[in-house]
């Protein structure tokens, strides 16, 4: 094995002054497994970004379950369905929520949205985690004006800004003289910002008992009771958990259901893109096939040698295979390095930098996994060996009488 191993570091490394143009063909071939190995693992470590950074947002700042009711009806008893839930350890929180369509304008401008009425102290999750302006405080000022927390692209459409005040109206039907909507005044606090459009460009937050009063809901009366758990892998079987007990009327919805299409998008990112990506890992590698054929060309006289001098075809096979997996480690290297690289720029310069509008965020998240660094080392080197071993077999297989005077 000594042998074989010297030989095959001999020939690849080609100290021949004729091997110009072969040199160049294994220094492409091992280009070609760099740039395919580091275009897989950093297409990896982004849509792995991706999916972290997009669901860990939902996560964050939704409720993973909201109970509500079939019916468009508010719930009725909510003050006892919510005391009701103390009995379950897996609730890290809830809140009773109640939420209206409105009409909302500054001086100048005016949108509809969702007028949500919340709990009045400051979540540590959601809206609390992603204040980008102001501050999250629904209370009374000195003017006894309740406080209201806006969606940074909400607040650009109203042209508002911190201090700014909030005329917000509701009403049914169409209005007249007996059919006035009900209004009220707000002082925008605080401005939020996701860089996710679902929750950026509908909610307007208020304490609940603002939206009791716009919607002439009584005190056991709320639209939805949101939850979250101490452990968001156990959502789905929390909500089977729920649906045994917590029946018609109600409605359970985990937060999978909720925000689905962005879920599904994400899963394709994840799933797809690798497996594009990953056909130039195959191309590089069956570009080996042409390469170390190539080198059993160059090396005939050499591989007829051998054989007359007693060695066997499963050396000379052995030869030119550790030169193919020679020229894959070397490539297979330089493309962990790449990629290792482009990790250490982004994370510190965000060198891709994105549309938050269309992707929810800045710039291009990336989060490599060890488990990727293994898997496209193991499939690199698998098709490397066998794009190697059919013209390492060619050599093999030559007639030593033959090679001998190759060339004369």
């Amino acid at each position: 094995m000594k042998l074989e191993w010297y030989l095959a570091r001999r020939y690849f490394k080609g100290s021949r002054k004729s091997s110009g143009f072969l040199s160049f063909i294994k220094y492409m071939s091992i280009a070609g497994i760099a740039i395919g190995a580091a275009g897989l693992l950093i297409a990896l470590s982004i849509v792995h970004g991706f999916k972290s950074t997009i669901n860990g947002k939902i996560m964050d700042f939704a409720p993973h379950i909201t109970i509500s009711t079939y019916v468009d009806r508010p719930i009725e008893r909510a003050d006892t369905l919510f005391t009701y839930l103390d009995q379950y350890p897996e609730i890290k929180s809830k809140q009773v929520v109640l939420q209206g369509q409105v009409m909302i304008q500054t001086r100048d401008q005016v949108t509809g949205t969702t007028i949500k009425g919340v709990d009045l102290a400051r979540p540590d999750f959601g809206v609390g985690s992603y204040m980008d302006k102001g501050e999250y405080d629904l209370g009374t000022d000195s003017t006894g004006m309740p406080g209201i927390v806006l969606g940074a692209q909400l607040a650009q459409q109203l042209d508002a800004t911190i201090g700014s005040v909030i005329t917000v109206y509701t009403i049914e039907g169409i209005p007249s003289l007996i059919n006035s909507p009900e209004i009220k005044q707000f002082r925008l606090t605080g401005i939020y910002e996701t860089g996710i459009d679902l929750f950026d460009d509908v909610f307007a937050m208020v304490e609940r008992s603002h939206v009791r009063q716009l919607f002439k809901y009584n005190e056991t009366q709320a639209d939805a009771i949101e939850i979250r758990l101490h452990d968001d892998s156990n959502i789905i079987p929390f909500r089977d958990k729920l649906n045994e007990t917590i029946i018609f009327p109600y409605y359970n919805e985990p937060i999978y259901n909720v925000f689905g299409n962005i879920f599904a998008w994400v899963e394709l990112q994840e799933n797809m893109i690798p497996l594009v990506i990953s056909g130039m890992i195959i191309v590089a590698a069956f570009n080996l096939i042409g390469a170390i054929l190539m080198m059993v060309l160059e090396r005939t006289r050499d591989i007829g040698i051998l054989k007359t001098i007693g060695s066997k075809s499963k050396m000379i096979r052995r030869i030119f295979l550790m030169e193919g997996l020679m020229v894959a480690g070397v490539g297979l290297i330089i493309g962990i390095a790449i990629s290792l690289l482009f990790y250490f720029l982004q994370v510190n310069y965000q060198i891709i930098p994105l549309s938050q509008e269309n992707y929810y965020m800045a710039y291009a998240p990336v989060e490599p996994h060890a488990i990727d660094f293994l898997i496209v080392t193991i499939v690199t080197i698998f098709l490397s060996g066998l794009a190697s071993w059919f013209p390492a077999r060619v050599a093999a297989n030559t007639d030593p009488v033959k090679v001998i005077s190759f060339g004369r």
